[in-house]
């Protein structure tokens, strides 16, 4: 069985930048840290982080007066933020910085008059806080036929932005349905949409021209593995999303001589070599990887840790 990654997979900047604020405050103030909500969306890197002595919850008033709080990387509403600051909340913000200049294009519009729309998921972490943040009106949308449905005047001034797990591809064709019904609106550019999920997905349907199934590593609850699972099924190609090697099912391998494998933003690079090592049990595999993307991006960590670490 032939083997091939895809280029890139796994980690963005953002995962890699809360994570660390994770581990860095646990080893500069002690176990526990509280987390509110899930660090990343992925429980094998949330377990390992809850034995290290994190403790996640949905709500602030889990936590204990004073204690040191960090906000995930999906980022919070202001009234969180309020919350925090009122209970005296020591806060490490892990929000990853690509969603924090969503908030900060979000609120600009509000501040020029435009009424803005939001292209995302209803119920995502992510959506609840971006329009939890702007001080104006959001009107959430996710398909083409919401833009019909908006109850807003077709010469309002209006702008758009897009949540960050969603690629130029997925938007376009919403952002052109706007476009269609409102003369007048603004939006970022597409060089603002997240750099991680527009290069996960192209090299996935690159991957889909050379293999016989596709298997992506994230978990359920990931916007951006589903994403990924979801367009290898629209070039052709049956594919399967798992958490890791104990999701692989033999079926999935029958008349199959090469898998595409690939991994979700917040998918560890231990979890690729477990479906690999699963993989193995089946016969002996040859693993190659698909020329693409090398990201180099990293994002810096709050001043007090980057302090820390230096000591």
């Amino acid at each position: 069985m032939q083997v091939i990654l895809a280029q890139p997979r796994g980690y963005c900047a953002g995962v890699v930048r809360a994570i660390e604020i994770v581990e860095r405050a646990l080893q500069k103030y002690g176990a526990p840290v509280y987390v509110r909500h899930e660090i990343v969306h992925n429980q094998h890197v949330v377990n390992g982080l809850r034995a290290k002595g994190a403790r996640f919850v949905e709500n602030l008033s889990d936590v204990p007066q004073g204690a040191v709080t960090i906000f995930s990387a999906h980022g919070v509403s202001r009234a969180v933020e309020d919350e925090a600051e009122d209970r005296g909340l020591a806060v490490l913000d892990a929000t990853c910085p690509l969603v924090s200049k969503v908030h900060a294009q979000g609120q600009r519009y509000v501040d020029q008059g435009r009424t803005v729309i939001l292209i995302g998921h209803a119920g995502h972490p992510e959506v609840e806080g971006t329009m939890g943040q702007l001080t104006g009106p959001v009107h959430l949308i996710q398909r083409i036929q919401d833009v019909k449905a908006l109850d807003i005047p077709n010469d309002t001034a209006v702008a758009y932005i897009t949540q960050t797990t969603l690629s130029v591809d997925d938007t376009k064709a919403v952002i052109a349905a706007l476009k269609a019904r409102f003369p007048n609106l603004v939006g970022p550019e597409t060089r603002d949409i997240c750099y991680a999920t527009q290069n996960r997905q192209s090299a996935v349907r690159k991957l889909a021209q050379l293999v016989d199934a596709i298997i992506v590593v994230g978990a359920s609850n990931s916007s951006n593995s589903n994403r990924l699972r979801e367009i290898g099924e629209e070039c052709g190609v049956p594919s399967y999303l798992v958490a890791d090697g104990s999701g692989v099912k033999p079926e999935w391998l029958e008349g199959k001589r090469t898998i595409g494998l690939t991994a979700g933003a917040s998918a560890p690079d231990m979890l690729v070599d477990d479906v690999i090592a699963t993989l193995q049990r089946f016969g002996p595999v040859e693993i190659s990887t698909l020329s693409g993307v090398e990201e180099k991006i990293q994002f810096k960590l709050p001043p007090e840790l980057v302090a820390f670490a230096a000591e």
